[in-house]
Order: structure tokens, then sequence, then C-alpha cells
């Protein structure tokens, strides 16, 4: 489970990879992880590594904390959620395609 949870947080459409020279530590956590959007269950056993954008903004958040950050910034709060259906279409994003900026599937 852990595997698939880090896995899904960081291969998803839609998702932010730039070059070294080009590269941007706000929108690598906005926009390069994601927030994964997990049952009650799954947010406790998973300490809410969902909120895994603000993960990336400070990793220094204890986990128990991290939804309350999350609700607490306007900022955060309006960062689309990734659905469990939308993390299945993730698992064939395998390649990079630097001209159109975006995770591809194998041809």
């Amino acid at each position: 489970m852990g595997i698939w949870l880090f896995y899904v947080q960081h291969q998803f459409d839609g998702v932010y990879w730039a070059r070294r020279r080009d590269w941007d530590a706000l929108r690598a956590a906005m926009e390069g992880s994601s927030f994964y959007m997990l049952p009650a269950v799954l947010r406790w056993f998973s300490a809410n590594i969902g909120h895994h954008h603000v993960h990336h903004l400070s990793p220094r958040i204890p986990n128990y904390r991290l939804r309350q950050c999350n609700d607490a910034v306007p900022a955060l709060r309006n960062k689309p959620p990734l659905t469990f259906r939308k993390s299945l279409y993730g698992i064939r994003l395998k390649l990079w395609d630097e001209a159109q900026k975006k995770l591809v599937e194998f041809p």
C-alpha cells in the first residue's frame, strides 16, 4: 500500500516536472505532488499522507497536522483532489514528454 501511495502521488495526469535549471520548489510541491482524496479509514492508516502537497511544502509538519494545515490555507484547499479513479489512470503514465510537458503512456 505504501508503494502505491508514493507512486500515485507523483505519477498523475497534470503533474509538474522540470529540469534542474527550471525547477521551482513551490510549483514542485503544489503541482508535482497530489492531494489524494482517501476514505476516512485510509486517511487514518496512511497518516493523512493524502495531503502530500502540504508535506512537500513543509516536510516538518507532523502527519497529524497535515489536514489541519490544508484546511487553514485557502490556496491549499483549492487544489483539485486526485480521486481513486484518476489514480488508476496514472498507472499507465510512464514517460515524460518534453514537448508536451506531461506524462504519457508508452506508444
